[in-house]
């Protein structure tokens, strides 16, 4: 069920909240709580019933029934705008084909690219509506969407377009990566400078210009984007005033989470292989770290990101389900709550602020976003469990009881 604030002020009670507030009990949590949402869809007050301001009282009240109440879930990494699907290279990965004979047949991000070229903008969308309403139906509220299969300045702008569109067709927030930075196509192999300098940094001007990117993304590994080349195209964005986040040490240490951090980066993602170096620019920055265990899993990967370091040094967690067609085809975050905790070793107090609190930083979006306090769009799930460690310990079940979306009109 999902419900909207409607214009005009209302009263939640019988609730408990996990407000995901960082320096006071577990998950923020409290009792025997009530929350206000204002007419303009934000918080208007919360805390325990008995603390409830007079001028409240009178308002039009819902009883939750004493449901566990979170900030909406934010999938803060996402490339669910895409053509095809790579169930067959899934299966002849598993018939024992290897990296080369699959590419051989037209596998790997190449089939990914040409049925992505091969889509309109509306082929798009239908294509990501059901994977999109997935999300949705497990109380997310906002993702973010990232371009990168079309390699192309007019079909990165088409990714970017449509995943601008999704937002018009459901009750949803989405947030733009522009990651034209995301491999070398076919047609520029070995030529990955020209690809920059020729696509790459006029693409991110040109989607700027239409006001289609919040963020600009790429991809720093040996068979991707060497550091230097980022720099170039990090170099463009700061000129532009647009933030960076960087896929960085996923399968190697080329020194990426540091380079974004050096920008001021948003987020570096991934991070398998981040170094200590890594890490203490991370922290000087603020840049959070986003993990990405659905891409872990899916590869069978063995180098464990970090975790204790990053704790250790107080860099901010989130989890993501980095939903994308070859190395994560993901849709659902409460899973990934779950491999967060069993792959990674994060606790669900972790997990559950890496998917509420540390999601909105990793968007830019702290100050709206993530917590349930005054002032916050009201964007709330409400959930069927007992204990909040509840959504990170069961795996394949959805208890949302409806979600509510503050910016709805």
């Amino acid at each position: 069920m999902n419900t909207s604030a409607d214009g005009s002020a209302k009263l939640l009670t019988g609730a408990r909240l996990a407000t995901m507030r960082a320096g006071g009990p577990a998950y923020g949590l409290i009792e025997d709580a009530a929350l206000v949402i204002g007419a303009d869809g934000r918080i208007a007050w919360c805390g325990t019933a008995a603390d409830l301001p007079a001028r409240f009282s009178g308002l039009p009240s819902r009883d939750l029934g004493g449901r566990l109440v979170t900030p909406g879930l934010i999938d803060c990494h996402t490339h669910i705008v895409h053509g095809g699907n790579r169930a067959r290279e899934f299966e002849m990965r598993l018939e024992g084909a290897s990296y080369e004979e699959i590419a051989r047949a037209g596998g790997g991000i190449v089939s990914t690219v040409t049925a992505t070229r091969a889509a309109s903008e509306d082929d798009l969308i239908a294509s990501a509506l059901p994977r999109l309403d997935t999300l949705i139906g497990e109380g997310v509220t906002t993702l973010e969407i990232k371009s990168g299969y079309g390699l192309t300045i007019a079909d990165e702008i088409k990714m970017l377009a449509a995943a601008r569109r999704l937002a018009g067709e459901r009750q949803v927030r989405v947030v733009t990566s522009y990651l034209g930075a995301h491999a070398v196509p076919a047609e520029y192999r070995d030529r990955a400078d020209a690809y920059v300098d020729e696509v790459v940094i006029p693409g991110l001007e040109a989607a700027h210009a239409q006001g289609l990117v919040d963020a600009v993304d790429g991809f720093c590994e040996g068979i991707a984007f060497s550091p230097e080349q980022m720099a170039r195209v990090f170099d463009k964005a700061r000129a532009l005033g647009i933030p960076v986040k960087l896929h960085a040490e996923q399968l190697s240490d080329l020194g990426g989470a540091k380079l974004a951090a050096g920008y001021g980066a948003l987020s570096a993602d991934h991070l398998e292989y981040l170094s200590a170096d890594g890490i203490a620019a991370m922290k000087a920055a603020g840049t959070v770290a986003v993990l990405l265990p659905g891409a872990f899993y899916t590869l069978r990967e063995t180098q464990l990101p970090p975790v204790d370091a990053l704790r250790a040094a107080g860099v901010a967690i989130a989890l993501a389900t980095d939903c994308n067609p070859g190395t994560s085809p993901l849709t659902s975050l409460l899973l990934t709550l779950n491999m967060g905790a069993t792959l990674f070793r994060m606790t669900p107090e972790e997990c559950l602020a890496g998917v509420t609190r540390e999601a909105a930083r990793a968007l830019g979006l702290g100050a709206d976003l993530g917590t349930l306090e005054p002032g916050r769009i009201a964007d709330l799930a409400v959930w069927n469990v007992a204990e909040p460690a509840e959504l990170t310990y069961r795996i394949g079940f959805n208890p949302l009881h409806e979600r509510i979306f503050g910016d709805a009109k």
